[in-house]
């Protein structure tokens, strides 16, 4: 069923036109909502939020924005913390996170976040609990990893990020395309964020709605390291030319597919839902070729690794023009 969605949402079809009431009584209710909202009185957060999220379903590359931006304010000073929901995350009480944890327990997400943000890591699946308990544990400025459409949570900035490539797909609103919400929704929030260079005709689209800043962000795949300990790295170059299983159970797995091709590896793809709880066996190709995967597979497959599964870390880099414009956005709207 997901990929079907994402064939008619992405590639066309007539499909989406049968889902088109759906979609106009998701939008209905969308307004409703974001009404009713509006005329409450929304409890003051513990200290400012800045929500990083997306107005499509699937990966746009939120979790690598979040890590830059917690190094970049850290390094400015600011004391941190990050807040998720933890996709399928057990229990309602918020909880910290640490390199360990047991992603069946707070998210996969979450756990990645903890090995490399530098800073308490909280999920809860009621934001405005997890960002007090930051705040408790000393953040001062919480970034908060998706939740653009978590309307409780109180929030001083909120920044957008687009894949470049995917952009908004058929422009539908749920279930007829991608949309969580209208693209009229840009022009509420602070900054806009591009993964990679959009098409002339994508950059035209989104500068119409934006009120604030057009950036963009580019994902650099790293040294390949080893799932399974002790941890060994590789570079991904010594692959060029030779055939690898390249394994994805992300939002987007076809990104990760061409971060490999375009490196020269020769890819057997495996694409699998987002979120894929990986058991023994699964992965057990009758070959003895690598084993590729992203970050955020690795690890939910750390206690089924073998010798062979590597892992291939992305970072977020900024221009240095748009790194300060970011900065001082996100600075000057939570008063940091």
């Amino acid at each position: 069923m997901e990929r079907w969605l994402t064939r008619m949402w992405y590639e066309g079809g007539a499909a989406a036109l049968a889902l088109a009431p759906l979609a106009w009584m998701y939008g209905a209710g969308l307004a409703l909502r974001r009404a009713r909202y509006a005329r409450r009185a929304r409890p003051r957060a513990a200290v400012p939020v800045v929500v990083v999220g997306n107005l499509t379903v699937g990966g746009t590359g939120k979790t690598p924005l979040v890590l830059w931006l917690a190094h970049a304010l850290a390094a400015q000073g600011i004391a941190l913390g990050i807040v998720s929901r933890g996709y399928g995350a057990r229990g309602s009480a918020p909880r910290a996170v640490e390199e360990h944890s047991d992603w069946r327990v707070v998210g996969d997400e979450p756990v990645l976040l903890a090995r490399h943000a530098g800073c308490p890591v909280v999920v809860a699946r009621d934001r405005v609990a997890a960002v007090a308990e930051a705040a408790r544990r000393g953040a001062r400025l919480i970034l908060s990893d998706d939740g653009l459409q978590h309307l409780a949570m109180p929030r001083a900035c909120e920044l957008v990020v687009i894949d470049a490539l995917r952009g908004f797909g058929n422009g539908r609103l749920l279930p007829a395309g991608p949309l969580r919400e209208p693209r009229a929704r840009l022009a509420g929030v602070d900054a806009i964020v591009f993964n990679g260079s959009p098409s002339a005709e994508l950059a035209q689209e989104v500068r119409r709605f934006a009120r604030g800043p057009v950036l963009s962000v580019e994902l650099t795949a790293g040294p390949l390291r080893s799932v399974a300990p002790p941890v060994r790295e590789r570079a991904l170059a010594e692959l060029a030319g030779q055939p690898v299983h390249a394994v994805a159970g992300i939002g987007h797995p076809a990104r990760f597919f061409r971060t490999l091709k375009a490196a020269g590896v020769r890819v057997i793809e495996h694409a699998f839902p987002d979120h894929h709880p990986f058991r023994a066996g699964e992965l057990d190709f009758a070959d003895a070729l690598p084993i590729l995967m992203t970050e955020k597979d690795a690890v939910r497959c750390r206690s089924i690794a073998t010798e062979r599964m590597w892992y291939v870390p992305v970072s977020a880099s900024l221009s240095p023009h748009d790194a300060a414009t970011l900065l001082a956005c996100v600075r000057a709207r939570a008063a940091v």
